[in-house]
């Protein structure tokens, strides 16, 4: 097939995708890129401590910022195009990624098959996620590096674009430090040659423009790959959102990301480590693999997107193992196998992307519509888990808003507990510390049903007016089946 064959299908997958995922994934989406982005155009909003503590990159929300500047100037800066422009800007980025990803494995159909039906990659590749973008920038990376036998010409371009994606996101210097051993190991120069005129200077280059961006950003002398490594790893600040146990990503994070796709690679990996002489970019991608994964098993703190760049070195052994057996198979089996993947993700990628949790973007529209009315004296109250909706950049509207806060210990305090958790142990006692009773009530309310038992005393002076549809399975015993939208009586 040709490569704007190739590409129009992965962006009609992509663009597909934007309208398809209707659901809530995880904050990140929203409060380090769109939020961020928002506050820098329009000069309203609120940043994450992240933000404040000046562990994040600027790079990924200023391109966001200048496609919102552009439609301010254009005056085309509706609701609906800040929260949807960003996703098609990152559905052609993905789109891109995936024919990249199409013409490194070989140009074969099987490559086109599984990185278009993989419901983890479709549910997060058009979505603002920084670990989104990483994943297309790595596939991009990789599919630049001279591989042995790939007719690649050997050039700096991938190590340009390692560079990039390490000050995005430090954590992906995990991922290409074998890679780039490797690469070491193969160039036609000298190690000490390669590693002077390209890694030293490349290095230098991008920790200078990224320093400069950043500082100028955040108003002072910042270098993020610093912030990030002290926060995360000495200070172990990301533990405070959660710890799993050293096997999760085997366990939990890969088979459940990969989902059907599981059996094949396992598969793949066999074949290749029983003929490695016949494979050797696999067996360095399954070392990449390998040796990501334990580095990520050591970190306290782990989520599913996190390993979300391991996916086009998964999909180049899978894609061509499935290529080598359908050779040696009949058109029935092939057809068979390839019917059975595609329902076997076409399921979780309904289910997630059009059910689970999608009640905390849906409440965005009627809010939007309540602020709108009357903008001045509109105060929103979420009483939810900190970060559980977008914020002004779905309303788009420079109302009142508060919500919970979940902060980590920056300060080192002893028995510190954070303002979210403070609402938990005690609803009605929080909201009569913040709100007394002589002052001024939030005119709505924003809260989750299973928490309506717990703040009656709240409600009485309030009336329901919205009951949202959210999940059927709450992940957590602060998150219902519906958010609840509560406004006060006397309006």
């Amino acid at each position: 097939m040709r490569n704007i064959g190739v590409f129009l299908i992965f962006l009609s997958i992509r663009i597909f995708s934007i309208y398809f995922v209707q659901t809530f994934y995880v904050p990140d989406e929203y409060w380090q890129t769109l939020e961020v982005a928002h506050k820098l155009v329009y000069h309203y909003g609120y940043l994450t401590w992240e933000w404040t503590q000046g562990i994040r990159n600027y790079l990924p929300p200023l391109i966001i910022a200048f496609f919102y500047k552009l439609l301010y100037w254009i005056k085309l800066d509706t609701t609906e195009t800040l929260v949807y422009g960003p996703r098609v800007i990152q559905a052609i980025l993905s789109s891109y990624s995936d024919l990249c990803f199409y013409k490194w494995s070989g140009t074969r159909k099987w490559a086109i098959f599984s990185i278009g039906t993989s419901w983890f990659w479709f549910y997060t590749g058009s979505r603002t996620l920084i670990n989104t973008l990483e994943c297309s920038l790595t596939t991009i990376g990789l599919s630049k590096f001279p591989w042995p036998g790939k007719r690649i010409e050997e050039s700096s371009l991938f190590i340009w674009i390692a560079a990039i994606v390490f000050f995005i996101r430090p954590t992906s210097g995990i991922i290409w430090l074998p890679i780039g051993l490797y690469h070491l190991k193969i160039t036609k120069h000298t190690f000490f040659h390669v590693v002077i005129t390209q890694y030293i200077p490349i290095g230098i280059v991008t920790l200078i423009l990224t320093v400069l961006l950043d500082s100028g950003c955040h108003g002072s002398l910042l270098i993020t790959p610093y912030k990030f490594i002290q926060f995360n790893v000495f200070q172990n600040l990301s533990s405070f959102y959660g710890v799993q146990p050293w096997h999760w990503y085997l366990s939990s994070g890969i088979p459940s990301v990969l989902g059907i796709f599981l059996l094949p690679f396992l598969l793949a990996t066999v074949i290749v480590l029983k003929n490695i002489r016949i494979h050797p970019i696999e067996v360095v991608l399954l070392i990449t693999i390998a040796f990501t994964v334990f580095v990520y098993s050591l970190l306290p703190h782990k989520e599913f997107r996190f390993i979300l760049s391991l996916f086009p070195m998964i999909f180049y052994i899978t894609s061509r193992f499935l290529s080598a057996w359908s050779r040696k198979s009949t058109n029935f089996s092939v057809w068979l196998v390839a019917i059975v993947i595609f329902i076997g993700n076409l399921v979780p990628a309904w289910y997630f992307g059009m059910v689970h949790q999608r009640g905390t973007l849906d409440v965005m529209k009627p809010l939007r519509e309540i602020s709108e009315k009357n903008p001045d004296d509109t105060h929103l109250l979420f009483l939810m888990p900190c970060h559980s909706t977008p914020l002004y950049s779905h309303l788009h509207i420079n109302v009142t808003t508060r919500f919970l806060t979940c902060l980590p210990n920056l300060n080192n305090q002893e028995n510190y507990t954070d303002e979210a958790d403070l609402f938990y142990i005690d609803p009605n006692g929080w909201f009569r510390n913040n709100y007394p009773q002589n002052g001024t009530l939030p005119t709505h309310i924003i809260s989750f049903d299973i928490l309506q038992p717990f703040i009656t005393d709240i409600l009485n002076n309030y009336k329901l007016t919205h009951e949202i549809w959210h999940t059927n399975i709450p992940l957590s015993s602060r998150i219902g089946k519906y958010v609840l939208i509560h406004r006060r009586i006397d309006l």
